[in-house]
């Protein structure tokens, strides 16, 4: 989680970037896709690797490692880069024991807000999927969070250090209080502008009073310089009223309990004193951070959420902050240990703050490469906990994750407030869990269990994943993951696995080329099948001069085929970006032509499997659609050339049309016209005329080439491209009186539930 970002920020700086992760995220993997980095197979160094960086978690005998050795690169860790990369900055740092992520995030969250485009590399991910975990910016500030659980501390010397707090951790680097404070010492002396502290942190005001940083010396907190005044809360979080040095007084936070109050004065704080000043509304919107009070389910019977809480303080907050939630209902904890050394230096106190639950399960410790240290068990905290409370519910069995998750579906009672709490592998234990009782409550499928199935009918071959990112392979380049996503081999696959769904009352969505199709940042809860393998691609000569066209086959390549065996009559399609099958559903048309002039028949499966085939006479098309195809699929087609020509000939009038389309069309990822062509009139050119040319919403933006184009700037999101779309009908409407309807599909939604 500490490298992703890392890795994100170097790759958007120019950097060639690769990594390994045994067990990566989903939701990290989207990013890492987005930034173009490739994920390779453990140990697996690309030969013109010049610099490995690696987690402190890594040892030293793990392959990647001996493998660098061996050809003499660069080592280092994690830590050792970051600070490398911050010297070309002014520096923010977020350090201390206890909440740097979330005022990582908050200070961001509130930059973004404001306009300002600061460099940013988080130690987490936003809850939002359309916010980067990393950017680079336009000025010369970058936002860090520094990490002293390696000793790697000692390397950074920030402009502005906002010292959270300071809290006994790390056993394993620290062995006591006095080496903390040693070492949050020397990076306050190193500091060059302010340094920034908890007023109410005993431990900080220490540090600070014997030692003295390049700048001046500022607190945050009820009384500090930087004053929080009051907390109220809301329906939404917490307003906030600020005091002291502050130049803005009442402002919103989308966040609840008195930690994150002082969270976003010392974020907010930080803001003014980098010198920006518009932050009155800057976390009204604040996203949150995956894994900080995470809501995973809410029903009028039961509450879900998980945090990474593992230091006893922090839970302590947690479980505080809950309980003056849960009001009548119970609180249930599911709780995993982090490391066998911080499990035993901190037994006692785990103990005491986890007698807050009402109900508790015990899971195995999670070491993160640590050996068991004797003492630092999951069975000496249910020792403990026996000892002090005997009557607290508290299971534990070792080594059964799954007798934890039976308890929890057993005893579940209206009102119960679930809280998953921990730094480890968890958070899988409670979307699994969360995935269970969503398919009781509301019967949706049991994803793990359907890819299984297809795993077990379908040729090895099968391409078949879970949570597939969809970005990558749309024109546009936005998208979050399919629920499942598979590339049958063949047919008789193809017929299975609608067979499945079809059983299953599960709809598939067809992903062509992904042009002309916008996917939701959120994905699609479904079924995604794609005809992206060679078997679908064919082109065969039939004897009576007709071609038969597999789905699969781009339409690039079916000109090309035709160009090359003198068959004219197809040179129209060359350009866009689809395949056969998108073609046919959506009867593409360019340069006055459109797919079913040259179609003579049609193959298509149903949704439940059945083959047939229609000749064009029964099929009814019009503008931008196939009565017959929007609930089959098309896998492959009877075309028939207007001529049989010589192949130069018809190459140069494919070259034609080529050059008017790259005259006339964008080259930044687009979904293709985004509207309808109202009757008689250009969609273009009302969009033009309204002055919408270059009308953007983040990285979406309307194309100054052709106006009937939303373009993906770098970073665009479907949300924000959806929000242009409104935007851009809204201003048409207000103009012409026309009604634009979107051309372009959406995979897994509708637009009238959209718009």
């Amino acid at each position: 989680m500490g490298l992703g970002p890392l890795a994100i920020f170097l790759a958007e700086c120019g950097w060639r970037v690769t990594g390994e992760d045994a067990a990566v995220k989903p939701r990290m993997l989207a990013q890492l896709q987005l930034a173009g980095i490739e994920l390779t197979p453990g140990g697996d160094l690309p030969d013109e690797a010049d610099l490995v960086v690696y987690s402190s978690a890594i040892p030293a005998t793990h392959p990647t490692r001996t493998n660098a050795a061996e050809k003499n690169l660069i080592v280092v860790r994690r830590g050792e880069l970051l600070a490398e990369v911050s010297r070309n900055y002014r520096v923010v740092g977020i350090a201390g024991s206890h909440g740097k992520t979330t005022v990582s995030a908050m200070l961001i969250s509130a930059l973004r807000s404001a306009g300002n485009e600061t460099s940013y590399i988080l130690g987490g991910l936003f809850e939002r999927d359309d916010w980067p975990s990393a950017a680079v910016g336009k000025n010369r500030w970058l936002v860090i969070e520094i990490d002293e659980s390696d000793g790697t501390i000692n390397k950074f010397s920030p402009a502005i250090t906002v010292l959270v707090n300071l809290d006994w951790d790390h056993a394993d680097q620290y062995d006591g209080m006095a080496a903390i404070e040693n070492a949050f010492a020397g990076l306050i002396a190193r500091t060059t502008e302010t340094v920034l502290g908890w007023d109410k942190c005993a431990a900080t005001q220490r540090v600070f009073s014997r030692v003295s940083s390049g700048g001046s010396q500022k607190t945050f907190g009820r009384t500090g310089d930087f004053r929080l005044e009051e907390s109220t809360p809301t329906d939404s979080g917490i307003n906030l009223n600020l005091g002291g040095e502050f130049k803005s007084i009442a402002v919103p936070l989308r966040a609840r309990g008195e930690f994150n109050a002082l969270n976003a004065t010392a974020a907010l704080a930080a803001v003014q004193l980098m010198g920006f000043e518009s932050f009155d509304l800057g976390l009204r919107e604040f996203p949150g951070v995956h894994r900080r009070q995470t809501l995973l389910h809410q029903s009028d019977t039961l509450t879900v959420m998980e945090d990474y809480a593992h230091h006893p303080t922090e839970i302590g907050q947690l479980l505080e902050s809950l309980r003056n939630q849960v009001g009548e209902g119970r609180l249930v904890v599911v709780f995993q240990p982090h490391r066998f050394t911080r499990t035993k230096q901190f037994k006692t106190e785990l103990t005491e703050v986890l007698l807050r639950a009402d109900t508790l399960h015990l899971l195995e410790v999670y070491g993160a490469g640590e050996a068991v240290v004797i003492g630092g068990t999951t069975a000496d905290i249910f020792d403990e906990l026996q000892e002090q409370s005997p009557r607290l519910a508290v299971n534990y069995v070792p080594d059964n994750t799954a007798h934890v998750m039976t308890l929890l579906s057993q005893s579940r009672c209206p009102g119960d407030l679930v809280v998953f709490v921990g730094a480890g592998d968890i958070e899988h234990v409670a979307r699994r869990w969360v995935d269970e009782v969503v398919a009781e409550e509301q019967g949706v499928p049991d994803w793990d269990t359907l890819a299984e199935t297809f795993r077990d009918v379908l040729t090895a071959e099968t391409k078949i994943t879970r949570d597939e990112v969809l970005a990558s392979k749309t024109t546009m380049r936005i998208g979050g993951a399919a629920r499942v996503y598979v590339e049958p081999t063949n047919i008789g696959d193809l017929q299975k696995v609608l067979v499945e769904t079809a059983r299953r009352s599960v709809t598939p969505f067809v992903l062509g080329r992904g042009s002309n199709l916008l996917v939701p940042d959120s994905g699609v809860n479904g079924v995604v099948i794609s005809l992206r393998r060679t078997e679908w691609e064919t082109f065969d000569i039939l004897n009576d001069g007709r071609v038969r066209v597999g789905a699969g086959l781009r339409l690039k390549n079916l000109c090309g085929l035709a160009a090359k065996a003198g068959l004219s009559g197809f040179e129209f399609l060359e350009g866009i970006p689809g395949n056969i099958g998108g073609a046919l559903r959506m009867n593409a048309g360019a340069m006055g032509g459109w797919m079913f002039d040259v179609v003579e028949e049609v193959e298509v499966l149903t949704p439940t499997g059945l083959s047939r085939t229609f000749l064009k006479s029964e099929m009814h098309t019009g503008y931008r659609h196939c009565t017959e195809l929007a609930d089959t699929i098309a896998i492959s087609a009877v075309l028939k050339p207007h001529a049989v020509s010589e192949s130069d000939l018809v190459g140069r009038q494919i070259d034609v049309y080529r050059s008017k389309r790259q005259e006339s069309q964008p080259r930044e990822p687009s979904a293709g016209c985004i509207f309808k062509n109202p009757e008689g009139d250009s969609a273009g050119r009302l969009i033009e005329v309204c002055g919408l040319k270059g009308e953007r919403i983040g990285d979406a933006e309307v194309s100054m080439v052709h106006g009937n184009f939303i373009v993906n700037r770098g970073r665009a999101t479907s949300s924000e491209v959806v929000d242009l779309v409104r935007r851009v009908r809204a201003e048409v409407k207000r103009q012409t009186g026309t009604d634009l309807q979107p051309e372009v599909l959406l995979c897994g939604a509708k637009w009238e539930d959209l718009l």
